[in-house]
This record gives C-alpha cells, structure tokens and sequence, in this order.
C-alpha cells in the first residue's frame, strides 16, 4: 500500500524535527545545560529584556516552567532577572557577559546542524523550503488562534 503525499510529508516534518531535537540535546548536556535553556538564551539574545510570562508565551509553556528554566539560568550566572521600572511585579530577563561565550557555541552548533541538514540543497530550493515552512507555521498558528483542529 502506498503511502500519501501529504502524510509523507508530515511524517518527514516529524522525523526531521525529532533527529533535530536529539542532535540539539545532545549538544546541549554536553555543555550541562538542556536544550531548553539553550532556547531560552536565544531568545533573549534576540529579544532582550523580555518578562518572563512573555517568554512563556513565545516558548508556549507554562510560566512556572519558565521562571524554573530561569532560575538554572541565573544559578549558572547566565540570565538576570531585572524589575520592571514601570511595574515591580514583572521581571525582565538580561543575559549577563557570561553568556556570550555560551551563545557563541550554541550558533556554533546550530551552524554545524545547519550545514549536515542542508548538504546537497541549493539555495534556490532552501527559499522555497524556507518559505513553505513559514507558511505552515503561520496556518497552523491561525487555525489554534481561531480554535480548530
């Protein structure tokens, strides 16, 4: 029985996400840290001085599972929590220089995964792919904004 394309397609989207969720880990606890938090240092590269339910809300997790992510973080000294000048109740997230060498790594790394992942695909076909990936997520944002499935 031959399978369809369109579940071709999701089970490949599965297979790749999943190979790159175990590459990332084991990159990761090699620098004793999860790749949770590797996302998390990221992000805040990227968006400096977010609060943390912002956060929670970019990472689609709970915000006690941010706050604990954060907590390792700033044990580690790689992430301060900063008060909000305008409300005492939010913490801003600020990564401190000790995460640069950190961050230098993780692009490092993801260079590396990059690079095996896209051997042999031309750039033209990288765009496109690019492109579509973007507009399933953006879909597949919209149609759990609007409730269905």
């Amino acid at each position: 029985m031959r399978a369809h394309p369109e579940s071709d397609v999701l089970v490949l989207l599965y297979d790749v996400a999943r190979h790159m969720r175990t590459h990332a880990d084991q990159l990761a606890r090699a620098h004793g840290l999860t790749r949770a938090q590797w996302i998390i240092l990221v992000r805040l590269e990227r968006q400096p001085n977010l609060s943390q339910n912002e956060l929670a809300a970019i990472a689609e997790v709970a915000p006690i599972t941010v706050a604990r992510l954060v907590d390792r973080l700033e044990a580690l000294g790689l992430v301060k929590r900063c008060t909000d000048p305008k409300d005492r109740r939010i913490w801003r997230l600020r990564l401190t220089p000790a995460a640069s060498p950190v961050l230098r790594d993780i692009e490092r790394c993801r260079r590396k995964l990059y690079d095996v992942m896209t051997k042999g695909m031309d750039r033209t076909r990288m765009r496109a792919l690019q492109s579509s990936l973007r507009k399933m997520k953006e879909n597949i944002g919209n149609t759990r904004r609007l409730g269905e499935t």
